[in-house]
């Protein structure tokens, strides 16, 4: 069950960071999910430590874990965006 909410909670957070990133049109659902998962764990890595408030890799499902992961998904796109296209956006 939590592979599962794992993939739901990933598929939105990356939708909404894509979102604000504007690269919406250029992912898919697979995409949107791979960069939820993985931005919450750089989140979880780097900006959980600096705010105190912690990830939701550790078992904590609030709302500070969903905006730290929703963090991380806006700067692992910010950083896909700087080497594919050589700007942020």
């Amino acid at each position: 069950m939590n592979f599962i909410v794992w993939l739901i909670v990933g598929g939105l957070i990356g939708w909404v960071a894509s979102m604000i990133m504007r690269t919406n049109a250029e992912q898919g659902m697979f995409l949107n999910i791979v960069v939820g998962i993985i931005g919450a764990a750089l989140g979880g890595w780097l900006i959980s430590p600096l705010l105190g408030i912690p990830s939701m890799s550790s078992g904590n499902f609030s709302l500070g874990a969903l905006l730290v992961a929703l963090l991380g998904s806006v700067i692992l796109l910010a950083i896909v965006n700087l080497f594919r296209r050589g700007r942020v956006r």
